[in-house]
């Protein structure tokens, strides 16, 4: 091949900057579940700054020492609905090695005016957590999707835990939790304000949090599961027992928890393989959870850390939809980048492997969690008992009978997923306990 064709070749193969009409985040595949497709507000979006007071600074806590305090920043990404002429904008983001910047294409419109709810009333709070490393993007395709249908979705840049800022693994352990109920009150707070785009918007008392993997891990403490002694005291936890604050059984732990969250997806939950939880911390849960996982998950490991917490006798209702065959990254990550394609030096591989796996198509994961984040969210947060007949289906989706005549008449004996079209729920698995069911 001559060097120009080469040149030309490698161009295709390794884009070095796409347009964000490529990168989009809001793509609904032909054959996506019904409650997939955007719902009828426009959407906005901007960024805000917080800043938590008087916190452990955990990086520089030392073995016998006083563990200094500060002022943690978080950068918050708000989505919400809005007053939109013509929909569609561009995020700039960062790839997995914290220094490629790239731009994404998807459907909010940065600064909008917000769309207030009707009669004066407020929008359902969701806060999205990302994973270890990751950033307040990640999980774009839901939190657009989710404010597009009536929802205020706040998505954390956690300290010390994003591609630009990656530091010790105890800061993430022990300020995961503590960041996502910072943000549920600060997000109640703003919306409370006299002034300010989020006055009157936030109905932060029907408030619902998302988590991906690390964040997972921290949406389950958030939720009400007090982590093992042995957690706090391994090798691998947070200096100066800082992670103690966390344990099933302790005023600290108790006190963290906030009976305005409602409901919670864990989508890929890191921790239960580690020994993070145990029987009598999770009897402590107090808040339904949506699972959502990979059976071949080897980060969090579907069979020793995910199924554990879905199986047995628990005090709250729990779903788990398994993605057969999908790892780490089902369903929450975006779309790979063009750009996260070629080989990265500094990283030792392609930032791909970050977001895609090597089975599923990501957009057909992310229509399938929006799908069921949709039903999920509607029933818990806005007391839709209609969007129960998306939830109450056979366990394998494989076993569901399609049958409807062309004229849309039902027969007595299909039983396919409700919301799925014709041969497209293959591969899917949805379970359900209710409280203390095994």
């Amino acid at each position: 091949m001559k060097p120009a064709s080469l040149l030309l070749a490698m161009t295709l193969l390794f884009p070095t900057s796409a347009p964000a009409e490529e990168n989009r985040v809001d793509r609904i595949r032909p054959d996506a579940p019904e409650l997939a497709a955007y719902g009828p507000f426009g959407i906005g979006v901007r960024t805000i700054k917080m800043s938590h007071a008087d916190q452990a600074e955990v990086l520089k806590a030392a073995a016998g020492s006083d563990v200094p305090r500060y002022d943690r920043p978080l950068t918050v990404e708000v989505w919400y609905p809005a007053k939109v002429e013509q929909p569609g904008g561009t995020y700039r983001v960062f790839l997995r090695d914290g220094k490629t910047e790239v731009s994404i294409g998807g459907r909010a419109v940065r600064d909008a005016e917000p769309a207030k709810g009707a009669s004066g009333e407020r929008y359902p709070l969701i806060i999205v957590s990302h994973g270890y490393p990751g950033n307040r993007y990640l999980l774009t395709p839901l939190a657009e999707n989710l404010a597009s249908k009536g929802y205020v979705v706040a998505s954390i840049d956690h300290t010390d835990s994003t591609y630009n800022d990656r530091a010790a693994f105890g800061s993430t352990l022990v300020n995961r939790p503590i960041d996502q109920q910072f943000v549920l009150s600060e997000m109640a707070r703003l919306s409370d304000a006299q002034d300010g785009f989020l006055s009157g918007l936030v109905d932060a008392d029907q408030a619902g949090l998302i988590g991906y993997s690390m964040g997972g891990y921290g949406a389950m403490i958030s939720a009400g599961a007090g982590v093992t002694e042995a957690a706090t005291k391994a090798e691998w936890s947070a200096p100066n027992g800082l992670l103690a604050q966390h344990q099933a059984g302790t005023k600290p732990h108790a006190d963290l928890f906030d009976p305005r969250l409602k409901a919670v997806i864990a989508i890929a939950p890191w921790g239960m393989q580690r020994g993070m939880w145990d029987d009598a911390g999770l009897r402590e849960l107090k808040v339904p959870v949506f699972f959502m996982a990979g059976s071949a998950d080897d980060v969090s490991d579907y069979g020793k850390g995910i199924r554990p917490l879905f199986e047995g006798a628990k005090p709250i209702e729990r779903y788990l939809l398994t993605f057969e065959n999908a790892k780490h990254n089902a369903a929450a990550p975006m779309p790979a980048p063009a750009e996260s394609w070629a080989f990265n030096q500094d990283l030792g591989f392609a930032p791909f492997e970050h977001y895609a796996d090597p089975v599923w198509d990501t957009v057909r994961m992310n229509n399938i969690a929006q799908h069921f984040a949709t039903a999920w969210f509607d029933l818990k947060l806005k007391g839709d008992t209609g969007k129960t007949r998306y939830l109450d289906l056979v366990d394998h989706a494989a076993s569901g009978v399609y049958a409807i005549d062309k004229d849309g008449t039902v027969k007595p004996e299909h039983s396919y997923w409700r919301g799925f079209k014709n041969r497209t729920a293959e591969g899917l698995r949805l379970e359900h306990r209710l409280p203390d069911q095994r």
